[in-house]
């Protein structure tokens, strides 16, 4: 098992030391996510499931109002922000403290979001763009860069040029994403998978968004509704190589894993 690299990233006006696994839990305001029992279209399930986040444990809420599934017609930027605007009133009328990501890959989406509602991260499935790059370093914000190339050799490459460039432009506070699923077969998102630990050379904090994937129902034949052990199992893996945030459906399992894996780590430490 890996020790987890200890870094810290901001978040709004706090500094957060990431020396332990947080769990940032899923708000899809979606009509038409991969997970349909993750659909919260409306307003007040959107808050039922944000409730639902905070008492299971989850440290970030992750809230998307553009599917980006394999095969959507993806949201006009308008009908996007028409989505996404009335739950993050919402959210920060009632917690106005909470740390919020918005799960976006529009730079005009992401400025709304960090100006008029305070969202202290955007996770960008958008595989870093030119102009999503000087955004996030205008905003001061923490930025997820996800990557869309298919192999651990060609993501290093990619990411490597993108993390420079976000640091020319100032950016600090950068989490990397592997992105299972996105520019990926079945095949090489378990050859990523296998070889996670090798993106802490870029000296950034690791986030992995696992949960109920296609890599998953797909070589079991069956649904993203009956691949919990299968995330759960996925997550371990992950933790074991030193992920820092899970991005989950299920946040009380995605606890229950960090749990057990940190016991395990300390185990392992006390036997030294």
């Amino acid at each position: 098992m890996h020790a987890i690299p200890s870094y810290t990233l901001r978040l709004g006006d706090k500094l957060h030391v990431l020396d332990a696994p947080l769990v940032m839990g899923i708000v899809n305001v979606t009509p038409d996510s991969f997970y349909a029992d993750s659909r919260t279209p409306a307003v007040e399930a959107a808050v039922a499931r944000i409730q639902q986040i905070m008492d299971e444990g989850g440290t970030i809420v992750d809230v998307g109002a553009c599917s980006t599934r394999p095969g959507s017609v993806h949201a006009s930027e308008e009908e996007e922000w028409q989505r996404l605007q009335p739950v993050l009133e919402a959210l920060r009328h009632r917690w106005p403290d909470m740390i919020v990501s918005v799960d976006t890959y529009r730079p005009e989406i992401a400025r709304r979001s960090v100006c008029d509602y305070g969202v202290q991260m955007i996770n960008d499935v958008g595989g870093g763009e030119e102009e999503m790059l000087q955004m996030v370093a205008r905003l001061r914000v923490a930025y997820v860069l996800m990557s869309q190339q298919p192999t651990m050799t060609d993501m290093m490459q990619v990411l490597a040029k993108k993390v420079n460039r976000l640091h020319s432009l100032g950016a600090t506070d950068v989490v990397i994403d592997p992105g299972f699923g996105f520019g990926k077969d079945v095949s090489q998102c378990y050859g990523v998978l296998s070889r996670l630990d090798e993106l802490h050379a870029l000296g950034h904090p690791l986030l992995v968004a696992l949960s109920r994937k296609t890599m998953f129902w797909k070589p079991l034949h069956t649904t993203p509704a009956q691949t919990l052990a299968a995330t759960v199992t996925a997550h371990t893996m992950a933790l074991m190589q030193g992920a820092h945030i899970l991005r989950a459906h299920d946040v009380k399992e995605a606890m229950d894993c960090v749990a057990v894996v940190e016991q395990l780590r300390r185990a392992q430490q006390n036997d030294k």
